[in-house]
């Protein structure tokens, strides 16, 4: 009979697998978009909407795939997901129009939906003080998209972009069978037959449900983002070719991808609040740097004009690069810390808004930077715009830290709280989500 820790085991081990292979085809199209464009003479702001489209559907499935893994179990749901998703990804390959990638588009990306419904399949089998380094493993599995960014070009390279969805059909169907083979059901991780729709759905009334929601359109929406555009930034930018720029767009990818893990770790072990909080300040110091476009100066000398020119070479940006994926890959297991922490019961369709509003991001960055180029003409304004982002989210994370810190300074008084009479001696800081707060007091005399 298998334990219950091997079960654990097999559901960690086979929920990141498939959501690997899910990431690695919600992402296809920021590889085989590319001679897409060419072949269908795309700007750049019907490029951006090309990628995009997927991660649109697999965001706005999030919240009923959440409030399903609740209701019926991760293991079912997850299955059919995959499942539904086989045939669209096949007949890409056979596509000639931009509506026809549109619409098929938009079957495949319900492959995104997959982490609301593994995030709470995989949180149930783990105790609390072990739920953070779990989901972050389970996390990790978006570095399908450094798996896209490594086999999708060379496919392209041997036999051309219609072979890699004919490849990643296969892909998902095989691991459709790997993971009922392996996976495992409990009952009691689902909620309630009475708890209806309309019970699930007050979740959207709790105002930390949408500053949560905030910090992951930036670290999971910004994620995607870049996943799905900086393959051609590379290209266009810094002359590299497709395979090079693919591989060297990985080294954003695939860290910010496997981090996430350590970042469950140190989520359990500092707590989410602070590991979120610095997350957001490193990453607001690179984005500033990357913003700075490439800049010629002519400077007036005695000798005549000297030119100068200013900005990132390919390497110093890559770093930068890599320290924001490494950055956003410890805050995207930070949000869903808190969620744990915050929602045990409920992980599921709190994990599907919070998840929905991330991929929105994710849908929605491509088609702002491919607008900003036709608009500016200036390639890293991209980098501009989620400088600004990440500007407002810490303006807002500092407001909420002002309004949740609460300090008392009582001078020495008799206080009542709950028929019991005690002394306060000493200034008071209170954590609290509501006015006024309740202070309990450690000692009765």
């Amino acid at each position: 009979m298998t334990s219950h820790q091997q079960k654990q085991i097999s559901v960690l081990s086979m929920s990141t697998l498939a959501f690997t292979v899910c990431f690695a085809v919600w992402v296809m199209f920021s590889i085989i978009g590319i001679p897409i464009k060419k072949t269908l003479d795309l700007n750049e702001t019907e490029f951006g909407i090309l990628v995009a489209t997927p991660i649109l559907s697999g965001s706005l499935i999030r919240l009923p795939l959440g409030m399903w893994t609740d209701k019926y179990g991760g293991r079912i749901v997850f299955l059919i997901l995959m499942l539904c998703t086989v045939l669209p990804i096949y007949i890409i390959g056979d596509a000639t129009k931009f509506w026809h990638f549109l619409v098929l588009g938009l079957f495949v990306g319900v492959a995104g939906g997959s982490f609301s419904v593994g995030i709470s399949y995989v949180a149930r089998w783990f105790t609390k003080a072990k739920q953070g380094f779990a989901m972050g493993i389970f996390g990790a599995g978006n570095a399908g998209a450094a798996v896209t960014k490594f086999v999708a070009p060379s496919l392209v390279a041997a036999y051309g972009w219609q072979m890699v969805p004919k490849v990643y059909a296969v892909a998902m169907l095989v691991t459709c069978g790997l993971f009922w083979t392996f996976t495992h059901s409990d009952p009691e991780h689902r909620v309630g037959s009475s708890v209806t729709v309309k019970d699930q759905l007050l979740a959207l009334k709790d105002p930390k449900v949408w500053r949560y929601c905030q910090y992951y359109a930036i670290v999971f929406g910004g994620y995607v983002g870049l996943s799905l555009w900086m393959t051609k930034y590379y290209i266009n930018e810094y002359g590299l070719n497709m395979k090079t720029a693919a591989l060297v767009a990985a080294i954003f990818v695939l860290p910010s991808g496997v981090i996430r893990a350590l970042g469950g770790w140190f989520s359990d072990r500092f707590g989410a609040r602070s590991v979120t909080n610095w997350i957001l300040w490193v990453s607001w110091g690179a984005l500033f740097l990357l913003s700075y476009p490439q800049v010629d100066v002519v400077v007036k000398t005695v000798s005549g004009d000297a030119r100068y020119t200013i900005g990132l070479n390919v390497w110093i940006f890559t770093a930068l690069l890599f320290v924001v994926g490494i950055s956003w890959g410890f805050g995207k297991a930070s949000v869903f810390k808190h969620i744990s922490d915050d929602y045990p019961h409920n992980i599921g369709v709190i994990s599907g808004i919070v998840g929905l509003m991330g991929g929105l991001g994710g849908f929605v960055l491509p088609i702002v930077f491919g607008a900003l180029v036709d608009i500016t003409g200036i390639r890293s304004s991209a980098f501009m715009f989620l400088f600004v982002m990440t500007t407002i989210s810490i303006v807002l994370m500092l407001s909420s830290m002002r309004k949740g810190k609460v300090t008392h300074k009582l001078k020495t008084a008799d206080v009542l709280e709950g028929g019991f009479k005690f002394e306060v001696q000493q200034p008071v800081v209170v954590w609290c989500n509501t006015s006024p707060p309740r202070i309990t007091p450690h000692a009765v005399t």
